[in-house]
């Protein structure tokens, strides 16, 4: 079947005046998008340095919040994870390592928005329009890499300090070192990567196509409720995704000299044949709620921060005591 034209009488074509032409013409060559955009263009200039210490500062926050609300639920989450068989778990000391925690929380968070801010930006200019979730999926996987070498470590201590090992973090990183060598503080390394690279890099991607989406169809900028639903949604269906690789991921952190498993792969075999398929979805509950109700603070105040920041830039100090 031929493709359908529009007949106009030549007679009456001076009606239709050439610019109105060449706008049909360009509707018609515009290719399909098939993700969220957003015309990186239109932007202000890119200014690296900003951006990075924006970035900083805004993660940090966020991280720092997010964290000390929700430490209870990632306890009784790793406790979940860490019994085998059917060992019970103990609700007391649910902040049991937090302040150790939060002192690796901070730069980690840091550094992962510092590097994703700019990075983000970066692949957004220099990608086509249509090929924005790549340029989400890339930027979360590089902060993800560039954070994960403060996260391990502050990992390694939490989840021995919430399991019981230890009762303080620097006794957890003396002894751990002593014990294991420098390389203990890094246990399970290669299953934080597995987990938290396709996380971070699922969770941002998520969460900034729907937030284009949802600015494009409003056509405004979207409140804190909305940035925090968003953030909520993208932060429980990542999490729920990945529960079987958080499952591996924690208990090759806290197995410390023993040894048990040898790798991934030999954790995952034991772990199906001595307890089953299921127990790969073991805390899948509260970590759903974790870190669904963690996205929501997580997003919301790193929006918030960022535009408190952006406010306090110098030249929108000018514009605002010119008005």
């Amino acid at each position: 079947m031929a493709p359908l034209t529009l007949a106009v009488d030549a007679n009456n074509s001076s009606g239709f005046s050439s610019e109105s032409n060449k706008k049909m013409q360009n509707l018609q060559l515009q290719p399909k998008k098939f993700f969220a955009s957003v015309n990186a263009l239109e932007e202000k200039p890119f200014d690296f340095l900003r951006v990075l210490f924006e970035g900083v500062i805004a993660g940090g926050t966020a991280g720092v919040v997010v964290e000390t609300a929700l430490y209870p639920i990632d306890t009784i989450k790793t406790r979940l994870q860490a019994a085998r068989g059917g060992g019970q778990i103990i609700l007391k000391g649910l902040y049991s390592g937090l302040a150790g925690n939060l002192a690796g929380v901070l730069p980690a968070s840091a550094v992962f928005v510092g590097v994703y801010e700019p990075a983000k930006q970066k692949l957004l200019r220099a990608l086509p329009e249509n090929l924005s979730a790549v340029a989400h999926l890339t930027a979360g996987a590089l902060g993800g890499i560039a954070a994960s070498f403060i996260r391990v470590p502050t990992e390694v201590v939490k989840q021995r300090m919430q399991t019981g090992q230890f009762n303080a973090a620097p006794n957890a990183v003396r002894m751990i070192v002593s014990k294991e060598g420098f390389k203990g503080l890094y246990a399970g390394y290669g299953s934080f990567l597995l987990r938290d690279l396709p996380f971070d890099a699922i969770q941002f991607c998520i969460y900034e196509q729907l937030r284009i989406g949802y600015k494009l169809a409003a056509k405004r900028d979207l409140n804190d409720p909305e940035n925090a639903m968003i953030g909520a949604f993208a932060g429980a269906l990542t999490g729920a995704i990945t529960t079987p690789l958080d499952v591996i991921k924690t208990r090759l952190m806290i197995q410390g000299s023993a040894n048990q498993y040898k790798g991934i792969f030999d954790c995952v075999q034991t772990i199906v044949r001595d307890e089953g398929p299921s127990a790969l979805l073991k805390g899948i509950g509260p970590r759903v709620m974790w870190i669904g109700i963690g996205g929501s603070i997580f997003f919301g105040v790193l929006e918030r921060t960022k535009q408190f920041l952006e406010q306090k830039r110098p030249e929108n100090r000018g514009d605002s005591k010119s008005e």
